[in-house]
């Protein structure tokens, strides 16, 4: 792993044969995640300033794409996103095209065990297989907090860490955790560009992720109201955290119709009466229904966009937005409008976003 000038025989080869044996990772191993039709991630891919011989490591989230690709910017090192535009990191399963891509990489990045089940059976069926693709665990070393009632144990619990939530990386100063575990994984990829890794990695967490952690910080303690209602489940534990805000996630305990229950309903309406909380947050690649039914059933007049970084629409892959422009188009300003802070009219970063937004569908 620490020739960056390997050719292409040695760790190409093994896969080249694992790919044309059927090891496990396109046969049995991966028997349930290969028959769900989705893409293979493809039309997010964007590639470093890299060239096409250098390494190429392939990563099971946007948000760690987007990191690596930052880091990588100014090496060979070519960083792909596995995650389809349009569908959340989280939730979606894969087809062999995807696992085939994890087997012809030269590293994997991926958010540690429990969190994607998918990307944690091609990991096993690597080490099975003998497939030597580097592996860099971005979650080493970060300390999570404990899962909010409002998230379901089973669908959100971490692997060893059962009963943390996992969405450390909204938390810009845990984010910064991450991006040292992927600065490290590339310098064993490419020993030789370790300098420029180092100092890539160090300036985008100073003049990036540190501006991002100000910029919250700002607009949270500029806020008269300490609570969020979101119609959304609740991905933004760790923003409340670093930030002293509640987070007030509607709990989705959605019937067959796609109906919230009505305790759920009730405690919202509540919480938007005691708050007077005109505007509510709703995620991006989440359902609209449950947003809807609570502009009708209480109080709120129309819900904005936030989204915990786990996915890209196709406007934002053709803008090139990575972590850092989401939180400035999509989460700050809907931060600022919910908290009270600014109008509709006056948030976002170009004229008319309170248009565009509003009720977005």
């Amino acid at each position: 792993m620490n020739d960056t000038n390997r050719s292409s025989t040695g760790r190409g080869l093994s896969r080249r044969r694992a790919i044309a044996t059927g090891a496990g990772l396109l046969a049995a191993g991966f028997a349930g995640c290969t028959s769900s039709g989705q893409g293979t991630g493809t039309d997010t891919d964007t590639d470093t300033d890299g060239s096409d011989d250098g390494p190429v490591a392939v990563a099971s989230f946007f948000s760690f794409y987007d990191f690596a690709r930052n880091v990588a910017a100014e090496t060979p090192i070519t960083v792909e996103n596995l995650v389809p535009t349009g569908l959340h990191g989280h939730g979606w399963q894969p087809n062999a095209s995807v696992t085939k891509r994890i087997i012809e990489a030269d590293a994997f990045i991926h958010v540690g065990p429990g969190f994607q089940p998918w990307a944690d059976r091609a990991i096993q069926t690597l080490r099975d297989d003998g497939v030597d693709t580097q592996l860099i665990n971005v979650r080493e070393g970060v300390e999570l907090v404990d899962l909010a009632a409002s998230l379901d144990p089973e669908e959100e619990g971490v692997g060893e860490q059962q009963g943390k939530d996992p969405h450390f990386w909204l938390d810009p100063r845990r984010a910064k955790t991450s991006i040292d575990n992927i600065t490290e994984g590339l310098v064993e990829l490419a020993p030789a560009y370790e300098d420029t890794l180092r100092e890539a990695a160090r300036t985008y967490k100073s003049e990036t992720i540190d501006r991002i952690d100000a910029d919250y910080e700002a607009i949270f303690d500029a806020a008269e109201r300490d609570v969020v209602q979101l119609a959304a489940h609740n991905a933004f534990q760790y923003i409340g955290v670093r930030y002293g805000v509640r987070m007030r996630p509607l709990v989705t305990n959605l019937a067959a119709s796609g109906d919230v229950a009505p305790e759920d309903i009730r405690q919202a309406q509540q919480v938007i009466e005691d708050n007077d909380i005109r505007y509510i947050a709703n995620g991006v690649f989440e359902s609209r229904r449950p947003a809807i039914q609570l502009i009708e059933e209480t109080g709120a007049e129309a819900y904005f966009p936030v989204t915990p970084y786990a996915g890209v629409r196709e406007d934002w892959v053709a803008n090139d937005w990575g972590y850092e422009e989401i939180a400035y188009n999509i989460n700050m300003p809907t931060f600022e409008v919910v908290l009270g802070n600014k109008t509709p009219e006056e948030a976002g970063p170009t004229e008319g976003w309170g248009e565009t937004w509003r009720n977005f569908e």
